[in-house]
């Protein structure tokens, strides 16, 4: 009976024991943080990426992109677009967010029809505006471990007046 109460009163391996208990939700918790903060990274880039597109964009000649010509874009225009959008590069390079590809990136030219009242437009009615969109499937980090999976999109969108320069 002596020995049973001096065995139950040890402290003896106590935190090893706290430590087993706890080092599961510790490494969720860990896993969990990786993964957000990877997911926040990937859509920071997708934003960047599209904001540079429209940028790169609204820099192209009128030739290129305007609102006579039915709203289309030369297909050279468009890639190198998109190819800015993903990489940065014009010439293509390797992508900011990983699975990234030109198909998950849209180019469209908006055409308002009514009188601009300020800016480069003044009394212009068709002053064309670009808009960039993408959507990108979402790559786990851990492959669904942490605490997002693959179900996951990256969205952004930004629009620019086009300025044919």
């Amino acid at each position: 009976m002596r020995r049973l109460r001096s065995f139950v009163g040890r402290q003896d391996g106590a935190a090893a024991a706290e430590l087993a208990l706890l080092l599961p939700l510790l490494v969720l918790m860990l896993f969990g943080a990786l993964e957000v903060s990877y997911y926040f990274y990937n859509q920071h880039q997708v934003v960047k990426g599209v904001r540079d597109g429209a940028r790169y964009a609204s820099r192209q000649s009128f030739t290129s992109i305007n609102c006579d010509s039915g709203s289309s874009i030369p297909t050279a225009v468009e890639t190198a677009i998109k190819e800015v959008t993903r990489t940065g590069r014009p010439s293509g390079g390797t992508t900011r967010v990983p699975g990234w590809v030109n198909a998950d990136v849209t180019v469209a030219v908006i055409c308002p029809g009514t009188a601009v009242t300020t800016g480069i437009y003044t009394g212009e009615t068709n002053a064309p505006v670009v808009s960039i969109t993408a959507s990108v499937d979402y790559q786990s980090l851990f492959d669904g471990v942490g605490v997002l999976t693959d179900s996951y999109s990256l969205n952004a969108t930004q629009q620019a007046a086009v300025m044919g320069i």
